[in-house]
């Protein structure tokens, strides 16, 4: 009502500007955990937008003018990011000038195109649209570069309390790695911005968000099941692949040449390079380059979008730490069944306490019954273990992990707040999530809240530490003593301590080139706020205090998982490299990403290094990973279930440049 009014208004009173507001909720896990608020007068919108999920989100402010086009002349953003960098980011364009400054630093172009912010609210897809809409065959140069196209979905109606709205489905590619999903009403609003684990959808209207949902998943299905058609290659009879080296854990060296033959999903022998092909064999040359057995990212929350990722990235396997419980069981049907191309994935079943600050996945539990239920729920469906996260009430936690140990389930998990490692250890944690929670009973007091940020920025603390001292040793002298592993995720934390306003982070630097323009202006964005006097120095000295911790345990064999919680893939790479520092050598670090992980999960009679009769996954690269452990970056072929797949292939799919051409292929000959 509120809007026909203005629009009277507008019509009789020329002098008047139309105004619009546009109310948004931002819903994960079926629960709304933000919103965002657009107010049009004119030509101009402010819009507020706020999330807080699992104690942190994004705070943004934002001012945009449009011209008649519909493309932004200025553009002003202010706050937050999600893990509490700062925000300051300014557009303008005269005429054909643009000008810009954001986290990367100053820029401006005098060509035509689309000014694509590095930190806006889902508002901005909206804009994106419809300028598209308006550009001959929806697509426009983007500034600062790269290619911005629209492609357009079904239209279908949804209901609320404003009645039955038709809408219409759009792709906004070229931004980042995968399609932006929107839908727009008949005006070419934004109605919802949507993925299949998250939505901001419009006010009233958030009864629809779990078939919103699900509908996205379902698109997304659609297109991966198409990259698969396209980058999948199965042949009739065996593959025999010549010319390799292979990595051996057993003695954690490479073999002279080698054949290795592969019939259907399994390794059908391991033989001398010389030993004749039989008829009806496809041939691969490995051009005297490494075989290694596919390896285990064992800090995953696995979705479609990155699951090819993975597999392009030599990772067969992949040990999910927490999803929606839906959602993963029809990823993991969707590759079991060849339908997509993924990872085989090992079940994590996540359990969380209800709090303010709750992570809004698996199950959710407010009493102790409830929460050896959630247990039992795991147990039933064949888990391979419980993780437990940080609002879970730490009393309950020893009756959780008796009960999963009956069901012959693992525990692992961060470190609920207000208690410590100490604590989660003699409640019966197998392993602890993250080398900043393991640390942080060190540093912090009983009373102060981990549930928030706090957990983050409290790392500043460290460097005060001394590793030499009984509370540090207590603990180590603990993990050693009842076998306790741990999933330090190094990588994350050089992230969060490392990466600064304009810089190509440092884990980054061997592939930024090769991605998508909004992916590498987002990785060139602080995620923490180093800005106070000081906490520069204190972060990055934080991570070294890391990395001296996970030392000292490696050093007393304490068993390190290799995981990253970060998407796997390039930064899985990453995550091994990093164990260098902590006294690691290359040909252990590749022995605990597959034979070791495969043995600590039960899967070594049949996964984690390349043998007869076991299953056929593993990567070819052309250098040796021993002498040089970043050769794993370079992967020309993988093989996962038999299934062969070339990233050259792969890549371009989400916008990637690719690494290395395949392999040259000899089809079979007649028999």
């Amino acid at each position: 009502m509120l809007q026909k009014i203005a629009l009277v208004l507008a019509l009789s009173l020329p002098s008047l500007a139309l105004a619009d507001t546009f109310t948004y909720s931002f819903i994960f896990g079926e629960k709304k955990v933000g919103h965002l608020t657009a107010d049009t007068k004119g030509d101009q919108t402010t819009i507020d937008f706020d999330v807080k999920n699992n104690g942190r989100g994004p705070t943004i402010a934002e001012s945009i003018t449009l011209d008649a086009a519909g493309l932004p002349t200025a553009w002003t953003l202010k706050g937050s990011t999600t893990f509490g960098s700062k925000i300051a980011e300014h557009f303008t364009r005269k005429g054909t000038h643009s000008e810009w400054l954001d986290s990367t630093g100053k820029g401006q172009s005098t060509k035509t195109g689309i000014y694509l912010a590095q930190s806006s609210s889902p508002w901005a897809n909206g804009i994106y649209a419809r300028a598209l809409l308006k550009s001959p065959d929806m697509q426009m140069p983007a500034l600062p570069g790269g290619m911005l196209r629209l492609e357009k979905g079904e239209t279908f109606n949804v209901q609320g309390s404003g009645g039955p709205i038709a809408v219409t489905r759009y792709d906004l590619i070229g931004i980042n790695l995968d399609p932006e999903t929107i839908l727009l009403d008949s005006a070419n609003n934004l109605f919802a911005d949507v993925d299949a684990s998250s939505i901001l959808v419009r006010a009233g209207y958030e009864g629809e968000e779990k078939r919103l949902r699900d509908m996205a998943a379902a698109w997304s299905s659609q297109r991966f099941v198409k990259i698969e058609r396209d980058v999948a290659h199965t042949f009739a009879g065996p593959i025999r692949i010549r010319n390799v080296r292979l990595f051996d854990p057993k003695s954690s060296a490479l073999t002279p040449a080698m054949s290795v033959l592969v019939q259907g999903k399994v390794i059908a022998a391991v033989e001398p390079n010389d030993s004749p092909a039989t008829p009806g064999e496809t041939t691969i040359d490995g051009a005297g380059g490494t075989l290694i057995a596919g390896m285990y990212e064992m800090h995953s929350h696995l979705g479609q979008s990155d699951a090819l990722l993975q597999v392009a990235a030599g990772i067969t396997t992949v040990r999910d730490m927490g999803n929606d419980n839906a959602v993963l069981h029809e990823l993991i049907q969707q590759i079991d069944s060849g339908t997509i191309g993924g990872p085989h994935v090992i079940r994590s079943g996540f359990i969380e306490g209800k709090s303010p600050f709750s992570a809004n996945n698996g199950i959710l539990v407010d009493s102790q019954e409830k929460a050896i239920d959630a247990v039992r729920w795991y147990g039933a469906r064949n888990f391979w273990q419980i993780k437990i996260y940080n609002s879970m009430t730490p009393a309950w936690v020893p009756a959780m992990t008796k009960e999963a140990h009956l069901l012959g389930m693992r525990v692992a998990g961060h470190i609920p707040a207000f208690s410590n490692a100490d604590a989660m250890i003699e409640a019966g944690y197998d392993e602890i999530t993250h080398i900043n929670q393991f640390a942080l009973g060190w540093v912090i007091q009983p009373t102060e809240d981990t549930r928030t940020l706090f957990r983050l920025t409290a790392l500043k603390r460290l460097p005060a530490l001394d590793l030499q001292s009984p509370k540090v040793q207590h603990t180590i002298n603990m993990m050693v003593e009842r076998k306790i592993a741990i999933d330090p995720t190094l990588g994350i934390h050089e992230q969060l301590t490392q990466r600064r306003d304009g810089k190509i982070p440092p884990g980054a630097v061997d592939y930024f080139d090769h991605m998508p323009i909004g992916w590498r202006r987002d990785n060139m964005k602080a995620l923490a706020d180093t800005s106070a006097p000081g906490d520069d120095q204190a972060y990055r000295q934080a991570f070294d205090k890391l990395v001296e911790v996970v030392r000292m345990l490696h050093d007393r064999g304490v068993f390190i998982v290799f995981g990253t919680d970060t998407g796997g893939s390039f930064s899985y790479h990453r995550e091994l490299e990093l164990y260098q520092l902590a006294g690691m050598t290359p040909a252990e670090i590749l022995k605990r990403a597959t034979f070791d992980s495969a043995h600590y999960v039960g899967q070594d009679q049949r996964l984690g290094s390349i043998e007869k009769g076991k299953l056929a996954d593993f990567f070819l690269i052309p250098g040796d990973p021993i002498k040089n452990l970043k050769a794993i970056k370079t992967i020309s072929m993988v093989l996962k279930d038999g299934t062969v797949y070339y990233p050259s292939e792969v890549y371009p799919k989400f916008g990637i440049q690719p690494f290395a051409p395949p392999p040259k292929v000899t089809p079979a000959s007649a028999p």
